[in-house]
Order: structure tokens, then C-alpha cells, then sequence
């Protein structure tokens, strides 16, 4: 067997509520840790003196009892672990560990037994019940009976608000009433606080920023006064958990903390903190209101009956001797403007987040405590309002996510490193020690963010262009379409002044009108000698016969966890899907993203080969067959337009009677509009010119049939 025995999920009662933590058993103490406040108890193994195995409402607990009284219960066992823990206790231990009943007959009457802090009733020699007088708040008497009434706990889901005991007449002495002597016994160790006797100690208006106010704190043996214009508060030394010692950002003033557990209480705000405020050039000189005798003896050096110095140097050393547990004061931690804190804002209300050596500590409103045991992981986001500034996120193992926001970028890299030093896991790393390296280009446009995952998915997305970059010069050379290589009249189609052109071949035969329109023709030519057109690229047409192209890892990943998605969020809709997934796929981890890689080379891999196989087969060549009918398709009409052109023409020479001005009008409303007014005087001129051209060809018949004669 070793030194050692631990046991995690062992359940403490703490006033009606339970409180996981872990229990050990060592060869010198038993020490309790609880995961909700982080206390510890320790027990001496020489201070035992009971040790019993009982049945309880969580499985099997342990009770142990001590010299001086004390009492502490663990439940949470399981039924084998009874013989571990006794040869535990037998080889180590001068206790045994001893199995007790529990009477479960459901009675109301019996014995009430004082052994200690506890009250038991006990119906022929078995508790039924036991009662912790520390939990008693108050005790009234009436004529036979006696009412206990109990402290309350905010987190117990039921609470036991009082007890009457009916003690009946004849059972005591005579010289004692029954019922005086109960109420006696309970009150000698009952939590109720009366400031009885004279303070240690006084401190006058201290500026108290939790609970709001100025309050004159008396310091007296077991508990704290506060006294204030309003509202009076008593702390026992008992409920005090932490004390911390704070300097301001500005240098010039002091935080002391108590954290305290439970709060105390003003109708239903409760407070975990009190939090007090002084100037650091603020002196005095205090007297203790005891002998010297007195204060050497009980407090062993740590006070003097007559001190002088700081206000706050003076209150925090007169708390950290009667209170007994040490001070937290910041660590190795500096910030960008060498404060040994950050600014930031928690719940819309700006503070200080002090890092500590075991955890966070933010001040004042609300003041919050977090240690490093209980934080899950810890992210770095941009600012929602800024990107002059980032969000600090602690995700505890509850589940509970804290927002530090409006934290100057400057504060990055030191609160980075003092995280990492720390341990801590950090959700985004691989996106936060991108922006390590790059601090300066966290400025205020969102594109110059850095983003890991941004830039993994635009490397996907050139290797994808890679891939149709290959794929264009492998289907083949399309004849592509380019302007300056082909005839001017099929160029001047991309003119904006194609009706001139084609209007100038219309009326080639005019000697008058041609030196005009070819100066308006080469026009254009000119243009395009000084800015040359670029060839088209030709979309790429869609090859259906083809492989199906493979899909990223991402994809791949995301096919597969649409459902689970849908399931662990019904309702959701199609853009909430995708959101979600990318940001599942980021916090996913390398190992689980390298699967998903594996399988997106795999098919990458398939692709290609299949993609080979088909131009093997000859299957790429139906995509270039298609594509040039339309070229040869587009000559024709070109060609086309020239025979009509000349044919006209020759209609015009032999003077046929078909020609119509119609037929100019039509063709020229076809033409742009910015050349409406310019070509409406041509069509005007030239609707004149074939009105003499009709006169002409009118009188030439006549003529020629007068010579046949």
C-alpha cells in the first residue's frame, strides 16, 4: 500500500449544501480541497481521536473527530473502499476506523446528547440525527420547548430554517429549569455573534467601494464590525477565504480584498467581496487596546501594541494575523505601461484584471475571482466595437465564460506570454501566435487581420486554380475570337461606329460621299492602334462527361457533420449551419484535421487518375467540336453580309425597281444611340441621293428600249 490514499468527488455539507472537492490520506494529515472555493483543511493525524464508517444519503461517509472538538464529515464513498481506508488507518493511523448504524425507525422522540459542536438524537443508543450547533443562528425558549433557528445557504436547494424541541418538565436538577439548561448548552457553541467586550481595534471612515459606502471597521477577536450610516455588517474571522493587496494603475492607491464565503447579505444582493480603497500617502499611528503581555502572546510577534505607518500597511497586517491566512499580492506580471494590471471592462463597467500567480482577480464592480484549477481554456477574440482593442474569454470547467473586453492591443503580448507561461490551454493558439509575429498589423481595417483559418482555406483555393489552370491546357487550343487579327469589317463589329462601316459599303459607287466616310471609318483604326485590345478569354466550357472535381478536407469534414449539427441545434437554418461549422472546424485539433487532410488527398489522388483515364478514352475532345461550328457559323454571316452587301449594290447599278429607302432606315436604327442625331442626317442625305439614284434608273429603261428600235 502506498504513503498515499486520494479520492476525487468526495462530498463535504456545507449548511444544507454539498461541495465537491477531493480528499487525501496521508501518513502525517488529511487534507480536503473543495473544487468550488478552493479551500483546504487540513487535519494533524495526531489531533484524531474518532474515526467512524457510516451509511449515508450519497453511498458511505466518514466521520472524524479531533482533540479539540472539531468535526468533520465526507460522504461519497463507495462500499469497497471500507477495507482500503481501514488498513490505511491501521498501518498508519492510532484510530481505527469504526462502522456505526444510523437509526432509520422514523421517530420523533429520544435523546438529545451534546458531544461537542454537535447535537445528536439518538433513539436507544443510535443517532437518528445530528445537528452542528455552528450552524445555529439563534435560540429561543418558550414553556417546554426550545427553538433552534439556522444561518441559510444561498446555494442549498432546500434549507432548514428551525428545530423546536419539546424537553419535558422533571428532567434536570431541580436548582435548573429543563429547558434554560438546553438553551445553554446550545448557545455555548452556537455561530451567534454578540459584540460583547471592547474592540481590538478601530478604524475610522475607511472608504469601502463593496458594500458602497464609509464604514468605521472594529476589529474584534473572532469577527469583523463594519458600522455604517445605514447598514451594520458582522464577518467572522471563520468565513474569510482569501485577503489580496492590490496597487491602483495610477500608483497612488491600494485594493484590499476579502473574499469571504458565504457572502454577506443586504435583503437579496449578496456580497463576496469587500473591497476597500486607500491612498498610499495616507498615515497614522495605531494603539492596540491590549497588554503587551497580551498581544506577544497571542500574536506571536506578527503585532505590536503601538504601530505607525500606511493606512493600508497597518489594516491589512492587523487582518492577516487575526484572520491568519496569507496575503496575494501580484506576481512577475507587468503590463505594456509596467502596471502590474490591465485595463479592461467586464459586464459594461470598466475595472482592473490583475494576473495573479494561481489565477485572475478582477476589481471592482462586479469583482470576480477565477483560479487557474477551475479555467477550462482561455481565448484571445477581436474587439466587437474596435480592432484598436481584443476580448479576453475564461471558459471555466462549469461551463461559466467571463468576457474581459476593451483591452488595449497593446497589452497582447504580455498577457499572451504570461498565459502560455502559465499553461493555461488556449482555444484560438494558432490563430493568436500568428498574430504574435505580427503585432503591427493589428490595425484598424479587418483585412489586415491575420486569420489561420482564412489563410488555409485561400491555399485550398490556389491549389484549386492550379488544378484548372492544368485542366485549360490540357483540353485542348480553341481558335480564340481576337479582333485585331481579323478583317476590318468583322472589327468593326466591336466599333462603336459600325452603321458608318457598313452604311460605306452600301454606298461604295458614290464619288462624292466616299473620301468622308472612309475619314470616319479609320477613325476608330486609329484608336485601336493606341489602345490594342486584349484577346477574350473564352469561358471554359463545362466538361459533363468528366470527373466530379474533389472536395477540400473541409468539406469533406462538413458532409459528414451537417446532421450531428442539426440534431444538437434544431431550428437551426442554412447560414447558422455554416457559421457553426466553421466554427467547429477551427477549434478542431491538428490530429482530428489531419484525418480529414488524409482524405482529402485521397480523393485528389482518385481525381487524377480518373481524370487520365478519361482523356484517354478520348472523352475531352467533345467540348472542342462544339465550340467551333459557332467560329465557322460566325464567318458565314459575315461573308454573308458582304454578298448582300454587293448585291445591292448591284441592284442599285442595274437599276432595279426593288430598292426601297426602307430598307436604310431599318438598318440604321440598329446602330448605338449615343449616334442617333449624326446618323439621322445621313439617313436623311441618303434617302435624298437614292431618290435621284430612282429618278436615273426610271428614265434608262426608256433610253435603251429607243435604240433596240
Amino acid at each position: 500500500m502506498g504513503d498515499t490514499l486520494e479520492f476525487n468527488e468526495i462530498y463535504q455539507e456545507v449548511k444544507g449544501s454539498w461541495n465537491d472537492g477531493r480528499l487525501r490520506f496521508s501518513k502525517q494529515n488529511v487534507v480536503y480541497k473543495s473544487s468550488k472555493t478552493g479551500k483546504v483543511d487540513s487535519i494533524p493525524v495526531s489531533e484524531l481521536s474518532l474515526a467512524q464508517w457510516r451509511r449515508v444519503c450519497l453511498g458511505h461517509g466518514i466521520k472524524l473527530s479531533t482533540s479539540a472538538g472539531h468535526i468533520y464529515k465526507y460522504d461519497g464513498f463507495r462500499d469497497t473502499d471500507f477495507e482500503k481506508i481501514s488498513e490505511f488507518f491501521k498501518a498508519n493511523y492510532s484510530v481505527e476506523l469504526t462502522e456505526k448504524d444510523m437509526c432509520v425507525k422514523g421517530w420523533n422522540w429520544g435523546t438529545a446528547k451534546f458531544s461537542g459542536p454537535l447535537l445528536s438524537f439518538d433513539m436507544n443508543d443510535t443517532t437518528a440525527f445530528e445537528v452542528p450547533l455552528a450552524n445555529v443562528s439563534q435560540c429561543a425558549t418558550g414553556k417546554n420547548e426550545v427553538t433552534l433557528e439556522f444561518h441559510q445557504n444561498d446555494d442549498a436547494e432546500v434549507s432548514l430554517m428551525e428545530v423546536r424541541f419539546y424537553v419535558p418538565p422533571g428532567q434536570a436538577d431541580e436548582r435548573q429549569d429543563p429547558v434554560e439548561a438546553f438553551a445553554e448548552n446550545v448557545l455555548s457553541k452556537a455561530d451567534v455573534i454578540q459584540a460583547t467586550g471592547d474592540a481590538v481595534c478601530i478604524f475610522k471612515e475607511l472608504q469601502c467601494l463593496t458594500p458602497r459606502g464609509r464604514y468605521d471597521i472594529r476589529i474584534y477577536p473572532t469577527f469583523l464590525h463594519l458600522h455604517g450610516k445605514t447598514f451594520d455588517y458582522k464577518i467572522p474571522y471563520t468565513t474569510v477565504l482569501r485577503l489580496f493587496l492590490l496597487p491602483h494603475k495610477d500608483q497612488r492607491q491600494m485594493f484590499f480584498v476579502i473574499s469571504l464565503d458565504p457572502p454577506i447579505k443586504q435583503g437579496q444582493t449578496r456580497y463576496h467581496f469587500l473591497i476597500l480603497l486607500f491612498s498610499k500617502e495616507e498615515n497614522i499611528t495605531l494603539s492596540l487596546n491590549m497588554s503587551e503581555d497580551d498581544v506577544e502572546r497571542r500574536f506571536e510577534g506578527k503585532l505590536s501594541k503601538n504601530m505607525s505607518g500606511s493606512l493600508y500597511e497597518l489594516v491589512s497586517r492587523v487582518m492577516k494575523a487575526l484572520v491568519n491566512r496569507k496575503i496575494t499580492v501580484p506576481g512577475n506580471f507587468q503590463g505594456h505601461s509596467g502596471a502590474q494590471c490591465i485595463t479592461c471592462s467586464y459586464k459594461a463597467t470598466s475595472g482592473l484584471l490583475y494576473p495573479l500567480e494561481r489565477g485572475f482577480i478582477y476589481v471592482h464592480k462586479p469583482p470576480v475571482h477565477l483560479r487557474f484549477e477551475e479555467i477550462s481554456c482561455v481565448n484571445f477574440a477581436r474587439g466587437t466595437t474596435t480592432t484598436r482593442s481584443f476580448d479576453f474569454e475564461i471558459e471555466t470547467k462549469q461551463g461559466n465564460q467571463y468576457t474581459f473586453s476593451s483591452i488595449e492591443r497593446e497589452e497582447y503580448g504580455k498577457l499572451f506570454d504570461f498565459v502560455n507561461a502559465k499553461k493555461l490551454n488556449i482555444k484560438n493558439r494558432g490563430f493568436k501566435e500568428g498574430m504574435k509575429g505580427k503585432i503591427d498589423e493589428y490595425s484598424d481595417s479587418d483585412e489586415d487581420k491575420h486569420d489561420a483559418y482564412l489563410e488555409r482555406m485561400k491555399a485550398e483555393g490556389k491549389i484549386r486554380e492550379e488544378g484548372n489552370d492544368s485542366d485549360d491546357s490540357d483540353s485542348g487550343s480553341d481558335e480564340s475570337f481576337n479582333p485585331g487579327e481579323e478583317d476590318d469589317d468583322i472589327a468593326e463589329e466591336y466599333d462603336s461606329k459600325a452603321s458608318a462601316s457598313d452604311s460605306n459599303e452600301e454606298d461604295d459607287d458614290s464619288e462624292e460621299d466616299s473620301p468622308k466616310k472612309k475619314q470616319k471609318v479609320s477613325k476608330p483604326k486609329v484608336v485601336k492602334e493606341k489602345k490594342e485590345r486584349k484577346p477574350r478569354k473564352e469561358k471554359k466550357q463545362k466538361d459533363k462527361g468528366g470527373p466530379k472535381r474533389p472536395m477540400s478536407a473541409y468539406m469533406l469534414w462538413l458532409n459528414s457533420s451537417r446532421e450531428r449539427i442539426k440534431s444538437e441545434n434544431p431550428g437551426i437554418s442554412v447560414t447558422e449551419i455554416s457559421k457553426k461549422a466553421g466554427e467547429m472546424w477551427r477549434q478542431l485539433g491538428k490530429d482530428e484535421k489531419e484525418e480529414w487532410d488524409t482524405k482529402a488527398a485521397e480523393a485528389k489522388r482518385q481525381y487524377d487518375i480518373a481524370k487520365k483515364e478519361y482523356k484517354e478514352s478520348g472523352g475531352g475532345d467533345s467540348s472542342i467540336s462544339k465550340k467551333e461550328p459557332k467560329k465557322s457559323g460566325g464567318k458565314k454571316d459575315d461573308t454573308k453580309r458582304k454578298s448582300s452587301g454587293g448585291d445591292k449594290e448591284r441592284e442599285r447599278s442595274g437599276g432595279s425597281e426593288s430598292f426601297k429607302s426602307k430598307e436604310f432606315i431599318e438598318t440604321s436604327e440598329s446602330s448605338s444611340d449615343s449616334d442617333h442625331k449624326s446618323k439621322s442626317k445621313k439617313k436623311k442625305k441618303k434617302k435624298k441621293e437614292s431618290e435621284e439614284e430612282e429618278e436615273e434608273a426610271a428614265s434608262t429603261p426608256a433610253s435603251s428600249e429607243e435604240e433596240s428600235d
